[in-house]
């Protein structure tokens, strides 16, 4: 009898645990046992790796092999553990030095022929195995650019079998394994300067364009309200060009998300995601598609994939009542929790919603052309599908009207003046910064994070300067959530202007983009 173990790992979300994969070789009838908890793509993984060894001259002992996935109680799931559960058969076997094997993680798919195939999640993966206290790590060659974003980690990219035996001391021939990158050739860009979404390619729309670098500056939620070809999604689509550059932790997180969603482009370009990501699902998408879901083991949805982005859901009151309540708890808590059969997953969800509306189902209840066909009883049900609970957690709302013909004419001349995304970014990003030095002591960086009774007690502005708030809570006209949101909007404007407090013109700013407390009341 032969022991031997390798290692590989299981992700749940973005959490990895280390499995420890042990290879037992008896000399029984001839059989490949599997056990340890695996799922149904797992459990085929005994046919690919006895035709991979074959196809590769390292063939299986014709005696029972036992392949222990420990520990037993974690769920493991995928063919990411094909690779490790090779080599421990082959440690076990005397192909290779156990004791090398016994060192490093192995993740990959194989193929029958042997050859190793990429494989979601390698990011988050590493991760893990670096928590562990594992130092070195094979992965397939297409995965390698991906994996050496994690530092402290020696990673090697094999793309055959016989590559990674070899490397273990396996005596054939065959090229060496390299922890060289290998970078894929990209196909040359399609996209052209002019193509390139910037904020200067808005013409006429001076308030939306202030509030759009106020909501970026602060990390405000956003609600535009106004007709069809007003400009709303053309706004929506520019303001992830004034946010700044993910930090490095950001980075990583965002990055490990989409390498885990498997509908999306697999990380060739060994580059981390450093700018924010920017998500914009069709009105028909379901509760699963947005928060995450899936049928056993669960994948991050829309929400996920805009973490440290924006999220805009245009026409926001054609999405499904569930879907729209869905977002009431990631919007508070920053992370989104799936429970599925193969257990729970934590995604993180700390985005920025934009959301864009028409004033009423035909779009013409505002601004100047046709008159609104709308019946009242159909204006109110349209307005009563953007729930209170959610409009609460939007601290901007904002009245979209199209641009008349001289702002058109005004907005063509001058259009070298006009403010570009790159000089609103750097702005945004000083505003940033002002406001994470004023709140280093506090667990919070942006301004829209900061809770009402930490702004009206620690950080008190002159009665004079809050006179306007005071007003409008005395006669009823705001809410005192509404006062909490206009003081937010007020130092994100200060912190804009370069102010080390608000002013009365700070708060003027505030309450004007606040707006209605009813937003989608029609009128």
């Amino acid at each position: 009898m032969s022991l031997a173990k390798s290692y590989a790992v299981s992700l749940m979300g973005l959490a990895g645990t280390l499995i420890e994969v042990e290879a037992e070789i008896s000399s029984n009838l001839p059989s490949f046992v599997l056990i340890g908890l695996p799922d149904a793509s797992l459990s085929e993984a005994k046919d690919r790796v006895r035709a991979a060894s074959h196809n590769s001259g390292l063939s299986m002992p014709a005696r029972r092999v036992t392949i222990n996935l420990s520990p037993a109680s974690v769920p493991k799931h995928g063919a990411s553990f094909d690779l490790a559960i090779a080599l421990s058969i082959m440690a076990a076997g005397g192909l290779v030095r156990s004791e090398s094997v016994a060192k490093w993680v192995h993740l990959g798919e194989l193929g029958l022929d042997g050859t190793v195939r990429q494989i979601p999640g390698v990011l988050p993966a590493l991760l893990g195995a670096k928590i562990a206290g594992f130092k070195h790590a094979v992965v397939p060659l297409a995965n390698l650019a991906e994996a050496q974003l994690v530092d402290g980690i020696t990673v090697v990219g094999a793309s055959h079998l016989r590559q990674v035996a070899k490397l273990h001391g396996a005596e054939i021939q065959s090229d060496e394994c390299t922890n060289e990158v290998h970078v894929p050739k990209q196909a040359a860009s399609q996209t052209t300067p002019f193509l390139i979404p910037d904020i200067s390619d808005v013409i006429g729309q001076e308030e939306a364009i202030q509030a759009l670098t106020v909501a970026a500056a602060g990390g405000h939620h956003l609600l535009m309200v106004g007709p069809p070809g007003a400009g709303k999604t053309m706004l929506a689509e520019r303001l992830p060009t004034l946010l700044p550059d993910l930090p490095l932790r950001e980075a990583l997180e965002t990055t490990a998300v989409y390498s885990i969603a498997t509908n999306r482009v697999a990380l060739n370009s060994g580059s981390l995601i450093t700018r924010p990501p920017f998500e914009a699902p069709h009105h028909s998408a379901s509760v699963s598609s947005l928060v995450g879901g899936g049928m056993g083991f669960p994948r991050p949805g829309h929400i996920s994939l805009a973490n440290h982005g924006v999220l805009f859901l245009d026409e926001a009151p054609e999405f499904q009542k569930p879907v729209l309540e869905s977002l009431r708890q990631p919007l508070e808590s920053g992370e989104v929790i799936i429970n599925r059969s193969a257990g729970t997953a934590r995604f993180p969800a700390r985005f920025q919603l934009v959301l864009a509306a028409n004033p009423c189902p035909c779009g013409r209840l505002s601004g100047k052309g046709q008159r609104c066909v709308c019946s009242q009883s159909q204006k109110l049900s349209y307005a009563a599908r953007l729930s209170g609970p959610l409009l609460d957690r939007v601290d901007i709302r904002l009245a979209i009207t199209p641009a008349n013909p001289a702002q058109m004419a005004i907005g063509n001349q001058s259009q070298v003046e006009r403010k570009t995304s790159a000089l609103a970014r750097v702005e945004v990003a000083n505003a940033r910064l002002a406001a994470a030095e004023r709140l280093s002591q506090t667990p919070w960086f942006i301004n829209a994070q900061v809770p009402g009774p930490y702004l009206r007690n620690q950080l008190k502005t002159q009665p004079a300067i809050t006179s306007q708030l005071d007003r409008a809570l005395d006669r009823g006209v705001m809410s005192m959530r509404g006062y909490d949101r206009c003081l937010r909007l007020a130092w994100t404007s200060a912190d804009l202007a370069g102010r080390t407090s608000p002013t009365l013109e700070d708060i003027s700013m505030a309450i004007y983009l606040r707006g209605s407390e009813n937003p989608m009341e029609p009128r």
